[in-house]
């Protein structure tokens, strides 16, 4: 008899933890189908569905990034930066938003140039693109011709006196001597240049120095005078 109703006990008890392991069961569900009901929740763009939390950027606009809330879309634009002026090698692709600075080089003088390269603008410079896009470069520094009809060479930076050093024997510019030895320019008058020799060598005189015989006519012969 006593064991009967202890097998009669085990089998109730028994039956109470499958109750209540049933509503756990049922609980965790209800949970479960809860939070899939959550996410339900979508966003619509692109002609697509977007989830709670998902980023995306719209198709009709590469800059604008959004984000699907339980609220609906919220979206951002985003702002390009201002690409180096001296970018010598723009890229830009259909899904990006922005341009893309492939190779950046040195500006000078309207003229784009490689990092790293040397070039030479003009006979007197000699300049090189720095790894900053800056572009330096030396400038000779040219003394003054000994002279007053220098020539400009192809390629060379200072000019060159062809003739060897003269100046002028006036301030009319019309005739021309060479530089050292005293040179009669008429029957009366006798020049000299600076040269080499002097004090104060082409200190930007380009006259030369002129003594006149006294009582002298040019027009009239004379012998000439050393």
């Amino acid at each position: 008899m006593m064991a009967s109703v202890s097998r009669e006990r085990l089998s109730v008890a028994r039956r109470i933890r499958a109750g209540l392991l049933a509503l756990v069961l049922c609980a965790q569900a209800g949970f479960g189908f809860s939070v899939a009901g959550q996410q339900d929740s979508t966003c619509e763009a692109n002609g697509s569905l977007y989830y709670v939390g998902e980023w995306y950027f719209l198709d009709s606009d590469h800059c604008t990034q959004c984000e699907c809330t339980a609220e609906g879309s919220t979206c951002a634009r985003t702002e390009c930066t201002t690409l180096p002026a001296a970018c010598i090698h723009v890229s830009h692709y259909p899904t990006d938003c922005c341009p893309r600075c492939e190779k950046i080089g040195c500006e000078y003088r309207a003229v784009v140039y490689e990092l790293g390269q040397s070039f030479q603008p003009s006979e007197c410079e000699q300049c090189t693109c720095d790894s900053d896009g800056i572009a330096r470069c030396l400038v000779a520094d040219c003394a003054p011709p000994p002279c007053v009809n220098p020539v400009y060479e192809p390629g060379k930076c200072c000019p060159e006196c062809k003739d060897g050093p003269n100046c002028y024997t006036d301030a009319s510019r019309h005739q021309v001597i060479p530089a050292g030895e005293p040179v009669w320019v008429d029957s009366c008058t006798k020049c000299r240049c600076h040269d080499g020799q002097d004090a104060g060598y082409w200190e930007g005189n380009r006259l030369a120095t002129c003594s006149r015989l006294k009582n002298c006519t040019p027009e009239q012969p004379s012998a000439q005078h050393n």
